[in-house]
């Protein structure tokens, strides 16, 4: 795509996803290593909403999991596991935090065995399930920019902003590899994880990660940070712009027929 131009938004979808929430939730999806964390904290400041880091949550029960030898395909096990297990996202101007069972583990589950395992344990359906619904139950009153890898398609299918975040594996390796810094692994090992990592969501049975039909796609292959955060600002204020203007209208259509 051209990186100067921004995606194309008709007036219709900047309007039609009036939901009862007093504040719209915006979802950012998108495979590993898009760059998602980095756009929905932006997108979060420069709104004023909150910014709820999904995979973070996968991440800490998988932690959990390594932890206590927890077979990471036993779906059963996990969701033992995860019924006595305590996750909160803490937000903080500085950054999200995660407590597991109150413990502060945000650096712990960045770690690529973490990474890795939470990979396999977001596979299973029933978890998945379990997921979803806490995590509707963080953003049901609005105000959130929530991302992950199904947000806008089961999470909040009606949320009022969609956006499908994308790079071509190869781009999204070499940035992977920039960030972690050298020494580690090298850029074509990271490419081909990231690769895997997409199969396994793509193909997987419950929630497979695609584009919801309704959200807008970006695709930053090309683009630098700097035109990705800006074209994002600026389908996010189309939206919200549009979201506010039929909540106006509707509450004086109400007011007018007391």
């Amino acid at each position: 795509m051209d990186s100067s131009s921004t995606p194309s938004i008709s007036d219709s979808d900047s309007t039609r996803r009036i939901s009862g929430r007093k504040h719209p939730v915006i979802a950012i999806d998108g495979p590993a290593g898009a760059g998602k964390s980095t756009l929905a904290a932006h997108l979060a400041r420069r709104f004023g909403f909150l910014n709820l880091e999904t995979g973070a949550m996968y991440r800490a029960l998988a932690l959990k999991a390594i932890d206590q030898a927890v077979a990471l395909n036993d779906e059963l096990a996990l969701l033992e596991l995860a019924g006595r297990t305590q996750i909160v996202p803490e937000l903080r101007p500085e950054g999200n935090r995660v407590l597991l069972d109150g413990v502060d583990v945000s650096r712990r589950v960045r770690e690529a065995d973490v990474t890795a395992a939470a990979s396999q344990v977001s596979v299973h359906p029933r978890l998945r399930q379990w997921m979803v619904a806490q995590q509707q139950r963080m953003g049901a009153r609005g105000g959130v920019v929530m991302e992950g890898r199904d947000i806008g398609t089961v999470v909040f299918p009606d949320a009022e902003v969609k956006i499908f975040l994308d790079a071509d594996p190869e781009v999204r390796g070499n940035r992977r590899y920039l960030q972690v810094g050298p020494g580690q692994k090298t850029q074509e090992a990271i490419t081909h994880e990231l690769k895997e990592r997409d199969a396994r969501d793509r193909n997987r049975r419950e929630s497979p990660l695609r584009p919801a039909e309704d959200a807008v796609v970006l695709d930053s292959t090309s683009m630098t940070l700097e035109q990705v955060l800006r074209t994002a600002e600026e389908i996010v204020r189309r939206y919200v712009e549009g979201w506010e203007e039929g909540r106006s209208s509707g509450e004086v259509a109400g007011s007018k027929g007391k």
